[in-house]
């Protein structure tokens, strides 16, 4: 046991080289083009699925589509015990109202949410070092350049929200939606697939109000085309400040080879963290919802009238 110890180390050292050139090189650019830029009072709906079939079959009497675009230019999240300063984060989705029962709610492609990648304060050092352990004090002694040290968090979806609660987002002290995602570890040692969360077991950020945001309705063309007798209508809800603190979080996993460092970043954050010791913070939240100011006049084609908008206002 303790010869296959040894080996362990001395084959987790020897990588380092190695995993240091790899990581100059970095990830594979993603394959997914940039969203496009939409005209005037579109413009917050870049990602809106206007395409997805529940979307265009939309008719605009039993069902009604509608968009929405949250963004928040800044904030924080806490897990366990780290806590990490994030960047922009934007939440896009289509919504579906239906005469009667809950409304359904559907996810771009690429997932409702997209966030600024975040710098783990401290790296590696920070989430796994000192420690008394031979194998993971080996490792740290091998952390010899900023490379090997950063470890970059990444929130992604993990799944399509729901409990989308349009009264709670112009109020305040009411959770808005349930959007479940997944943390994103970046670092050479940890290896391509480390993440706190998963499909099956995601983090559900429950984001309410902390104040009442200030309210504006705007009609427009549908191109985009600011005009106070326009077919489309636009609710704005902007300059609110969100907060969650209801969530749990399970621990990492796929960290290091086979998931070998997975107890070594649960052990220095404090994860599986109970609900009650996390929080996530965005500033200045501004939410749109945009439909056609009345469907009823072009049943049954209230998605395809929606989605020729969307694409007429695209620059």
């Amino acid at each position: 046991m303790r010869s296959v110890s040894i080996r362990l180390r001395a084959g987790l050292l020897a990588t380092c080289t190695a995993l240091t050139a790899l990581a100059a090189v970095g990830p594979a650019s993603a394959d997914a083009q940039a969203a496009p830029q939409l005209n005037g009072d579109w413009s917050p709906f870049t990602r809106c699925p206007v395409d997805a079939p529940v979307m265009l079959a939309a008719d605009g009497r039993i069902d009604i589509v509608q968009c929405i675009a949250s963004h928040a230019a800044s904030g924080s999240i806490k897990l366990g015990t780290t806590e990490v300063v994030t960047g922009a984060s934007d939440l896009q989705l289509g919504v579906v109202q239906h005469a009667t029962g809950a409304p359904t709610l559907v996810a771009p492609a690429g997932g409702a949410l997209i966030a600024d990648s975040a710098d783990i304060p401290g790296g590696l050092l920070g989430l796994m070092c000192p420690s008394d352990i031979p194998v993971i004090s080996d490792i740290c002694r091998g952390i010899t350049n900023a490379t090997l040290n950063r470890v970059v968090a990444t929130v992604e979806s993990a799944g399509t929200p729901s409990d989308f609660n349009l009264t709670a987002g112009a109020t305040s002290g009411q959770p808005i939606i349930a959007i479940p995602v997944r943390i994103h570890l970046q670092n050479p040692l940890l290896g391509s697939a480390c993440y706190i969360g998963s499909a099956a077991h995601p983090v559900v950020l429950r984001p309410q109000n902390i104040t009442a945001p200030t309210l504006g309705i705007q009609r427009f063309d549908g191109n985009g085309t600011a005009n106070t007798a326009g077919v489309m209508n636009r609710l704005s809800l902007i300059n609110a400040s969100q907060t969650d603190t209801t969530f749990a979080v399970p621990g990492a996993s796929g960290c290091g080879l086979g998931g070998m460092l997975d107890w070594a970043v649960n052990l220095k954050t404090g994860l599986p963290s109970a609900a009650g010791h996390n929080s996530v913070v965005l500033d200045n939240a501004s939410t749109y919802l945009a439909g056609l100011r009345a469907p009823g006049t072009v049943v049954p084609n209230n998605g395809k009238l929606l989605s020729e908008y969307w694409h007429s206002a695209v620059r």
